[in-house]
């Protein structure tokens, strides 16, 4: 009978056998923050691998989508695991609190039930592991990715990432020159993307983004990757073709050779404008403006073991600028490697070349030039009226030429606008040589360029200067 008596009571109250772990697990469900972290965590994992599947079978190609699988799931997964234990440790202690007994948390591993509850977890742990180590690879490739880069702040970087699609280094992804390798310059990238997050999201950012870039690895530990000073170049002879308003078919030509250098095989000596990077000499310069196009005075060491300082006593340092020295590298010289924007006599004079441009349309020229140069609010603006423009300045030119020549005027304006979509960004104030190169002498009233250093004032203590002569870095092909 006391047996019959007990079976009964153990079947009226089934939970007196459940031991303090069958308690914990099914009072996390009875919780509304224990279900909403195991909800959580479930739903995450679940996106995750639905939105790793449909990116490998190409369902989708949107930089968003991928923040979402790769970032912000992630990010809800972990924080649902993190909950679930918290929920069961507040859920004993409400028991606590409001006296319930409850035995204490045992793991015995003789129990065949705690043996299957710790099996269960090591293999959910280890899911959940492989699942995180998976989209954690997987999104440290996306947020590598050029594709990132470029299109999730698509507003800011439209400017940088069309420039760069078109470049030499097409190619190379913008983690490999402005990360390089190693942890301690991926760690900073990181924290720099960051503030550059909140710099968009709280619409804060620098229009145009600043030049030069403060915090850039130096070129020998990534341009020097692939491009080495050892490595021999010689001369290269570079044409400079160029158009004018009055004769628009036959161009101007100018050659020049320009002196490269490397080091040489057969001397076995450094040359050329590659000098200033060579191993064994060391250039240094200190700015006296932030843009660095005014240098106070320049260091060289040089192979022999010679040094020597070159002053311009009258060059003023920018208010508010503190004067740093920096080691010359290949960025000083080609500071917009990748990123390069075309100047509008280029643009038009290579329509003309390359016959997008009729050059026997009279004027076509010189009204490209205006049309493509005048100010729009907007790349939308410029959609609306550039060709427009065009078309109204031919027909007032010339009526008769414009009623036959439309439709290559029109062509003509096509061309035009498609450079400018491709060079100018008025929301962000790029404009056209917004960004100036330092290579040659272009932009050398705004103090680009070699003449920087090369202007015969820089002096030593000896009264030599740093030559201007032109034969240097260039001169006639043979």
């Amino acid at each position: 009978m006391a047996t019959e008596n007990n079976s009964n009571e153990n079947q009226q109250h089934p939970r007196k056998d459940r031991s303090a772990w069958g308690h914990i697990i099914r009072g996390i469900w009875r919780t509304p923050l224990g279900v909403f972290a195991i909800v959580m965590t479930t739903v995450s994992i679940t996106l995750m691998l639905i939105g790793m599947a449909a990116e490998v079978l190409g369902f989708f190609k949107n930089p968003y989508v991928g923040i979402f699988v790769y970032m912000i799931l992630p990010g809800c997964m972990v924080v649902g695991l993190l909950l679930i234990p918290v929920a069961a440790y507040l859920r004993r202690r409400e028991w606590r609190r409001t006296g319930v007994q409850k035995d204490h948390l045992q793991l015995n591993l003789s129990h065949p039930k705690h043996r299957m509850f710790l099996i269960g977890f090591v293999v959910l742990t280890v899911i959940n592991m492989v699942i995180l180590g998976v989209v954690g690879y997987e999104g440290y490739h996306f947020t590598d990715s050029p594709y990132f880069c470029g299109m999730v702040c698509h507003g800011v970087m439209a400017p940088e990432y069309t420039a760069y699609k078109r470049s030499p280094h097409g190619k190379v992804a913008c983690v490999e020159c402005h990360i390089g390798p190693g942890a301690e310059w991926f760690v900073r990238a990181k924290l720099s993307g960051l503030r550059q997050v909140y710099a968009v999201i709280t619409n804060s950012y620098s229009r145009p983004i600043p030049t030069p870039v403060e915090a850039l690895r130096p070129a020998r530990d990534t341009c020097e990757e692939c491009h080495w000073p050892e490595k021999f170049y010689g001369k290269k002879v570079k044409t400079f073709i160029r158009f004018s308003n009055e004769d628009q078919e036959n161009p101007e030509r100018t050659d020049i050779a320009l002196h490269i250098g490397g080091h040489n095989p057969v001397t076995g000596s450094f040359e050329g404008i590659h000098w200033h990077v060579s191993k064994d000499v060391e250039v240094k310069y200190l700015a006296a403006n932030e843009k660095r196009t005014s240098i106070a005075r320049v260091k060289v060491r040089r192979p022999d073991g010679s040094e020597d300082e070159f002053v311009k006593s009258d060059v003023e340092v920018e208010e508010g600028y503190e004067p740093k020295w920096r080691i010359m590298d290949c960025i000083d010289c080609h500071n917009r490697p990748t990123h390069i924007l075309d100047m509008p006599e280029d643009v038009v004079d290579f329509g003309l070349l390359s016959r997008k441009m009729n050059p026997e349309i009279k004027g076509i020229r010189e009204d490209g030039l205006t049309v493509i140069t005048m100010e729009y609010e907007s790349q939308d603006d410029a959609r609306k009226k550039l060709v427009n423009n065009l078309l109204e300045l031919q027909k007032k030119r010339d009526p008769a030429q414009f009623a036959k020549y439309e439709e290559e005027i029109r062509k003509a304006g096509e061309y035009l606008l498609d450079k400018f979509l491709g060079n100018v960004w008025p929301r962000q104030k790029v404009l056209w040589g917004t960004y100036k190169v330092h290579l040659g002498h272009q932009f050398a009233d705004e103090g680009y360029g070699c003449w920087r250093c090369h202007d015969d004032e820089h002096e030593n203590s000896k009264g030599e200067t740093i030559s201007q002569d032109c034969s240097l870095c260039h001169d006639e092909p043979e």
